[in-house]
């Protein structure tokens, strides 16, 4: 039995989780099963377990949410409310967060306007950095442009968040590790990471100023017809991806051209160590999904001011405006 779902934060409640259905917000406490309830946890990030265990039980996410339709409407009501107007958080404030370079295009052309050709090494196994996950930003927060930047710059991504504890995970079981998915939004100062990483290390202050995520955490079941046939190597999925500056948008692609698979990701970043329930990975931007891609003076670089829309199919669309 497959079970949509949506979960979002409430700046008014971000210990808890709520369900998104349609336009309404559902306490996700008030759905929990008695088998469960005595381990309903009061923070997020202790829930994702719970809700990972959940997804892996058959049927048990999907008869969750519908336990939501037989409580009478007068006891329902206390535990609703609508989603517009209500300010929502990042859906996970993450462990740790390690963002990947998953997609061949992006790091062809990102390369290419540096005059650099492809490096073998890139095939050989996923790279990532580790960024600030004390700086991740929810839907709808105003981002700072660092004063020292004149470059700066969005990064259209697809993110997935773990869900319960795992070392030296293999490939084959990756995928089991995943709570949900998100977009993610990695704001970078190029030209800061330019000379940075001139230095051969980084990046750092070039990236970790902010990362906007959500604006929903959208568990598998939810792209359930959107996987791909072939998944020898992980799951695959058929997403559209697109950003717009101001309303105009500048960036199309698709979460099926990642050239590693999150369940890759998952097993890389595992390796010789710990994930934790809430920990990020991000995929990397894909092909055409930040200004630097694009030949100099094609995009101008983001001033204040500037809304940046980034949206995926079924994830939804994550807002943010630059500000002084």
């Amino acid at each position: 039995m497959r079970c949509i779902l949506k979960l979002a934060r409430r700046a008014t409640n971000p210990q808890f989780y709520d369900i998104v259905i349609g336009g309404e917000l559902f306490d996700f406490a008030m759905a929990i099963p008695d088998s469960l309830r005595i381990r309903m946890p009061l923070d997020a990030l202790e829930f994702l377990p719970v809700l990972t265990e959940m997804q892996a039980r058959s049927g048990m996410l999907a008869r969750t949410v519908a336990r939501l339709h037989d409580i009478p409407d007068d006891e329902l009501r206390a535990f609703r409310r609508p989603l517009a107007g209500e300010e929502l958080l990042a859906p996970v404030d993450p462990p740790s967060f390690r963002d990947f370079y998953a997609f061949e295009r992006h790091v062809i052309n990102a390369r290419r306007r540096r005059g650099l050709e492809m490096v073998p090494e890139w095939y050989e196994a996923p790279v990532f950095y580790f960024s600030n996950a004390a700086s991740i930003l929810g839907p709808d927060a105003h981002v700072r442009k660092p004063a020292e930047t004149n470059e700066l710059d969005f990064e259209l991504e697809i993110a997935a968040v773990i869900g319960k504890p795992g070392r030296d995970i293999p490939v084959e079981e990756a995928d089991t590790y995943i709570a949900g998915f998100m977009i993610l939004n990695d704001w970078s100062a190029r030209d800061i990471q330019r000379q940075e990483m001139k230095v051969g290390l980084g990046p750092a202050k070039g990236k970790d100023f902010a990362t906007s995520i959500g604006p929903f955490l959208v568990t598998p079941d939810e792209l359930a017809d959107r996987l791909l046939p072939d998944r020898t190597r992980g799951n695959v999925y058929d997403l559209t991806m697109t950003a717009a500056i101001n309303g105009q948008e500048i960036s199309r692609g698709n979460a099926n051209e990642m050239h590693w698979t999150f369940a890759e990701l998952i097993a890389r970043a595992s390796q010789n160590t710990l994930l934790r329930a809430g920990d990020l990975i991000g995929s990397g931007t894909v092909g055409t999904g930040c200004i630097t891609e694009f030949p100099t003076g094609t995009y101008p670089w983001l001033q204040i001011g500037d809304i940046v829309r980034l949206e995926i199919e079924s994830l939804g669309a994550l807002e943010n405006t630059i500000v002084e």
